[in-house]
């Protein structure tokens, strides 16, 4: 009889340990830590203080050209949140936000820690060190149409469009900012303070609004005329120049529950 039970025991060891290297693609969901709690970031992509509508809707840049936007895209990674004693950071922190995908636009930090926190970091962009990795899945993944196939690296803004003022064929706007390295790296942390402090607790979810203002792209530091810069396809001082003013374009409209 014991013989019997060491035997049953020892198929079902083997059958669990079959099943788990079987399916070892499977990605298990985060386990929750301990006093901790998510915290959900929605994003709006704004234009001055009117959401963005894409394709039906003209706008004013700074430089008075009129526009239509088509595509707008971008990276936020490597995000943080920042207190007086301490900062969380997401783990594996990458989000694709497309205007034309409602759901990019709303995510969650998982597993906060209890306390008080003043503000959010993060960067507009792919970090260096996953511009080189080689093929990745999830944002990440080249199908998203954020990857240069001739030259490595991520798209880290895509702005596309129409303007009168374009020379381009149909009058098209196209401003891929991309570039990680050296003089004309595009990337850009932004650090921006909540208008009131959010208390991460065992009560209700704390909300982060972020607002991405489209006027920003063409304003300042360098204001764009669309009848000479509409088209940025690789890395360089045109992309950097406009990396320059998307590093203004954020803003949290509201942090609490």
């Amino acid at each position: 009889m014991k013989t019997n039970i060491i035997t049953l025991v020892l198929l079902a060891t083997a059958a669990f340990t079959s099943c788990r290297y079987k399916d070892k693609n499977i990605i298990l969901p985060v386990a929750p830590v301990s006093d901790s709690a998510n915290v959900k970031i929605e994003v709006f992509n704004m234009v001055g203080t009117s959401s963005l509508n894409m394709g039906n809707q003209w706008y004013r840049n700074e430089h008075n050209d009129s526009f239509q936007v088509t595509t707008f895209n971008y990276y936020i990674s490597n995000i943080k949140l920042n207190s007086a004693s301490a900062t969380y950071t997401e783990d594996y922190s990458y989000h694709l936000v497309q205007q034309s995908l409602s759901s990019s636009h709303i995510f969650d930090l998982a597993n906060v820690p209890y306390g008080t926190y003043t503000g959010i970091t993060f960067t507009i962009g792919v970090d260096s060190a996953h511009n080189v990795t080689g093929t990745q899945s999830g944002p990440l993944d080249p199908i998203n149409g954020m990857f240069w196939s001739w030259t490595t690296g991520y798209v880290m803004l895509k702005f596309e469009g129409v303007s009168p003022r374009s020379p381009q064929a149909n009058n098209a706007i196209a401003m891929h900012a991309g570039g990680f390295s050296g003089v004309n790296n595009v990337l850009k942390t932004v650090t921006l303070t909540f208008p009131t402090p959010i208390t991460v607790g065992s009560g209700a979810e704390n909300h982060v609004h972020l607002a991405a203002n489209v006027l920003a792209l063409f304003k300042s530091p360098n204001i764009i005329d669309f009848s000479t810069l509409n088209t940025i396809h690789m890395p360089g001082p045109d992309a950097k120049l406009f990396a320059d003013n998307y590093a203004s374009m954020f803003s949290v409209s509201y942090a609490g529950l």
